[in-house]
């Protein structure tokens, strides 16, 4: 009786952490086509603003600049030392 209620409770939580991650990725979604709709190079743009989103939970607000809101974003950089996120 003891191992069924703890797979139940194993279960439900890797359930609820499934569709957090999920709620998380279509977050950065749609931020990120707000940040990269007026980028000249959109789907570069989506592609590291997606990855950026995924390490850092945010994605600061507008097309441009506003990189205050969230540190971690502003403060990755690419292997030549330059920002990484857009």
């Amino acid at each position: 009786m003891k191992l069924a209620l703890v797979a139940i409770m194993l279960v439900s939580l890797i359930f609820i952490s499934s569709l957090s991650a999920v709620s998380t990725a279509g977050g950065c979604s749609s931020k990120c086509k707000t940040r990269c709709s007026k980028a000249g190079i959109k789907g570069r743009c989506l592609k590291y603003c997606g990855i950026c989103c995924a390490k850092c939970n945010c994605v600061p607000s507008g097309t441009y600049g506003n990189k205050h809101e969230c540190p971690c974003y502003r403060d990755l950089k690419n292997s030549k030392g330059q920002p990484k996120c857009p």
